[in-house]
């Protein structure tokens, strides 16, 4: 058996929403009033101010590649990354090192290293399975480009953006 639920009988004012956008506008001319009498601040103007002082400190951002106080690079190319990457973002073609080197024993290097920022979903699975701590995720919020090609950053893109990470890297370590 159906119930049937009569509707209020609405006045006129009602019908035409009348106290709901007198409410609003009440609300709108508080503010106002409180902006103008410097009761609240305005938070930010974005592209002049950035938030950079005040991010916590296990904000994940964008992920990059880093050397080590010497300028060499810390990725032996294993490929964790690219394998744990669940968006698959990361791509990875491993070089050889020549036998003749000092740093034979290394085997692999990066010959290309692509991250698409635009599969990336800043897990930070990538920098907690790095053995070298070759990637690092920096505290960027704000990554563009205009067009999808800009998005793929390349090796040289990611060491520009990464910068330099002290500490023991075993690739360089000869006693290893």
């Amino acid at each position: 058996m159906a119930y049937t639920v009569p509707r209020p009988k609405l006045t006129l004012a009602e019908k035409f929403y009348l106290p709901q956008v007198v409410a609003g506008l009440l609300i709108t001319w508080k503010h106002f009033k409180n902006m103008l009498l410097g009761r609240t601040k305005i938070i930010m103007q974005y592209p002049e101010e950035k938030w950079d002082a005040s991010m916590p400190s296990y904000y994940r951002g964008a992920p990059t590649l880093v050397r080590d106080e010497h300028g060499r690079e810390r990725c032996v190319a294993c490929q964790l990354c690219e394998f744990i990457c669940p968006p698959r973002a990361i791509r990875i073609k491993p070089g050889e090192i020549p036998p003749a080197s000092k740093w034979a024993k290394v085997e692999k290097y990066p010959e290309e290293f692509d991250i698409d920022m635009i599969r990336c979903i800043y897990c930070g699975l990538c920098e907690e399975v790095c053995p070298e701590q070759a990637i690092f995720l920096r505290k960027d919020y704000a990554i563009t480009g205009l067009s999808r090609s800009e998005m793929i950053h390349n090796k040289a893109k990611l060491y520009e953006l990464g910068g330099v990470m002290d500490g023991v890297v075993n690739k360089w370590n000869p006693k290893k």
